[in-house]
């Protein structure tokens, strides 16, 4: 994108970071979207490991294809009641960047929905009350589709540093 007049520099890398495609996914009766190349891949609910003294919302670690992966539960980690896992549960398999490294981390989720496009002018910035900093910081914006909107997530931003330093695996390729 081409900086427009009045745009600063800031402004067109936030354009920049959230026009493009999307997974969508819910979690409950919220629908969110990530970007679709941080997703490796989604797969069924697998058995999971649990590893002693992490946080509530680390599940624990699961082996995929020989690499042990930790694992989350987007709702405990958004502080949303706990769900039944149903047949349409799963577990998106994101890589994020965690420093100077790329780090793999599975997500449960509710359910998947589709792979959105998504233009700029289809995005609204977060909610005059989610800019003070913390936890909303992982919300790059609010996607207008269809009828309904989607919150759309930094997933580097909600997952950096939590289920990776947790369970020991920081140092994972």
């Amino acid at each position: 994108m081409e900086p427009r007049d009045g745009m600063t520099e800031n402004a067109v890398e936030t354009v920049r970071r959230r026009e493009g495609k999307y997974l969508s996914f819910s979690l409950g009766r919220e629908e969110y979207g990530i970007g679709i190349l941080k997703v490796k891949e989604i797969i069924g609910m697998m058995r999971i490991t649990s590893i002693p003294q992490c946080s509530h919302f680390v599940k624990g670690v699961i082996n995929l294809r020989g690499k042990v992966i930790p694992v989350i539960d987007l709702r405990l980690r958004f502080g949303m009641e706990a769900g039944d896992y149903t047949d349409r549960t799963c577990i998106i398999v994101v890589e994020i960047d965690n420093g100077n490294r790329k780090v793999q981390v599975g997500m449960v989720v509710d359910s998947v929905s589709e792979v959105l496009n998504i233009k700029d002018s289809e995005v609204e910035d977060r909610p005059a009350s989610a800019t003070s900093g913390g936890e909303a910081d992982f919300i790059l914006g609010i996607a207008k589709s269809s009828g309904g909107v989607k919150i759309l997530l930094d997933i580097d931003c909600v997952l950096n540093g939590t289920a990776t330093a947790e369970t020991g695996l920081d140092d994972a390729a």
